[in-house]
């Protein structure tokens, strides 16, 4: 299970009344690990003057790998984390993340972050099974 949802949320995404903020605190709750990354790097990005701020080290075990993918492969939870922060998150080798400003997204550092050449570049051996 990806999230741990609490029952009277559930039963008020059942009723299909569940506002972002509720999502975003069961994603923070149930996702630690993910939060403090996404958040860390929403922070610097929307702090400092570069385009962007990305985050590449390592998780410290398989569990917080596992959240950073579920937070960021789920296209509800990675646009609710988006919305919260006010930011663009990309993501590559099940670990490195980088928030984009909004007025970023399109722009050449943005484009070249998510192509397949930076992928390819950011590949090694030791990452091929993360």
């Amino acid at each position: 299970m990806s999230l741990d949802v609490p029952a009277a949320l559930l039963e008020r995404a059942e009723a299909g009344r569940v506002d972002d903020a509720e999502f975003v605190d069961c994603v923070r709750q149930s996702l630690p690990y993910a939060w403090s990354v996404v958040s860390q790097v929403a922070a610097e990005a929307q702090s400092g003057t570069a385009e962007f701020a990305d985050h590449a080290v390592p998780p410290p075990s398989e569990a917080e790998r596992g959240q950073l993918l579920r937070a960021l492969a789920s296209d509800a939870i990675r646009g609710g984390l988006e919305r919260h922060f006010g930011v663009k998150f990309a993501f590559q080798n099940c670990h490195r993340v980088a928030a984009f400003k909004l007025s970023a997204v399109g722009g050449e550092i943005y484009q070249e972050f998510i192509s397949p050449v930076a992928q390819l570049r950011n590949q090694s051996p030791e990452l091929r099974d993360c």
